[in-house]
């Protein structure tokens, strides 16, 4: 009878096991749902009110969006250190080339695009042409970036008075749409738009299939005729315009262009690829599990804050949550050796 038990109990690990190798965004939305769950129960409404939900989505809307470029340079088994910096320098181009050079604001949001696609594809360059190692290239270009931003801005912050009045399509991301009591941004819905969209390309066109052959093995990959070499140098163009977009975003977030903002989304993009699901061996992952990453990132944080708790146990919880992430990814992993 013991012995039934336990084949019985086995076979519905191995189940459980194969469900989340067959679902990658199942886990990360588990312990998304889990965490609401938990909240929710200890804090009632002062949690799980649409205006609060609606708050949890505006805080992760730059880290979702910068999360979807990590996303991409890790599924090709990568990683891009420089993603922060990158979209915090657009955001300084597209306000300086404004207020201090004249330009007009659709124009300037051109050039941070073009400025963040051109620091992917130099990004790129390293990567796929000269065999550099990405943590290498990326650490590298992410201390020139973050000079270079401090350098060209002259640690000036454009006031958001100053936006409003003169430049508001800046602002544009930031702009509120109320509804049943939330409040979204056109920000939140950017963020979610992107992550459907590359959701799709991943999985339904030929670039997103070289994608994931090149980050499950590059050598074969090349050898079945994938162009290894130009698959990773558009990762990184792609995701360097998607830091761009975040810049943009961050704006609209913040209602100003400041050179210090945005400090720690290097870290909180990896975090959210990390607790998403998102192999950093690459080659295995879904860039929806890493949106339910980043929104357990910011349930953790919102609902310990409505709590009333030391904001030291949100990197309590993430740290452990991240470090548990690898050990799931790893588990789950066994079913395809």
């Amino acid at each position: 009878m013991s012995a039934s038990r336990g084949a019985a109990a086995h076979s519905a690990v191995e189940r459980v096991q194969h469900a989340l190798h067959s679902n990658l965004a199942l886990a990360p939305l588990i312990v998304l749902a889990l965490t609401i769950a938990a909240f929710g129960l200890l804090l009632g409404q002062r949690f799980l009110s649409p205006f609060s939900l609606s708050l949890l989505l505006q805080q992760v809307a730059i880290v979702g969006v910068v999360g979807a470029a990590q996303t991409l340079v890790v599924l090709t088994g990568g990683i891009d250190l420089s993603v922060g910096a990158i979209m915090v320098l657009c955001s300084v181009v597209m306000g300086q080339f404004t207020f201090r050079y004249g330009m007009p604001a659709p124009l300037a949001i051109l050039c941070g695009f073009a400025v963040g696609a051109a620091i992917g594809y130099l990004n790129g360059i390293l990567v796929a042409r000269a065999k550099l190692p990405p943590f290498i290239v990326t650490l590298g270009t992410w201390q020139i970036v973050l000079a270079s931003n401090f350098l060209f801005s002259r640690n000036e912050t454009i006031r958001s008075q100053d936006i409003e009045a003169a430049a508001p399509l800046l602002q544009l991301f930031g702009w509120p749409i109320k509804l049943a009591g939330a409040v979204l941004t056109l920000g939140t819905i950017a963020m979610v738009a992107l992550v459907v969209a590359l959701s799709y390309v991943l999985n339904q066109t030929a670039w997103g299939r070289h994608v994931m052959a090149v980050g499950d093995d590059a050598d074969a990959a090349e050898l079945a005729g994938i162009d290894v070499r130009r698959t990773l140098i558009s990762v990184y163009v792609i995701a360097g315009a998607i830091c761009a977009l975040a810049g943009w975003i961050l704006i609209g977030r913040i209602g100003s262009v400041s050179p210090t903002s945005g400090q720690l989304t290097n870290i909180e993009s990896i975090t959210a690829v990390v607790i998403g699901g998102i192999s950093l061996f690459g080659g295995r992952g879904s860039i929806l599990g890493m949106l339910f990453g980043a929104l357990t990132v910011g349930a953790l944080s919102l609902g310990l804050r409505v709590a009333g708790t030391d904001p030291q146990w949100t990197y309590l919880l993430i740290g452990a949550l991240i470090i548990a992430a690898v050990g799931i990814d790893r588990w789950i992993r066994k079913v395809a050796a």
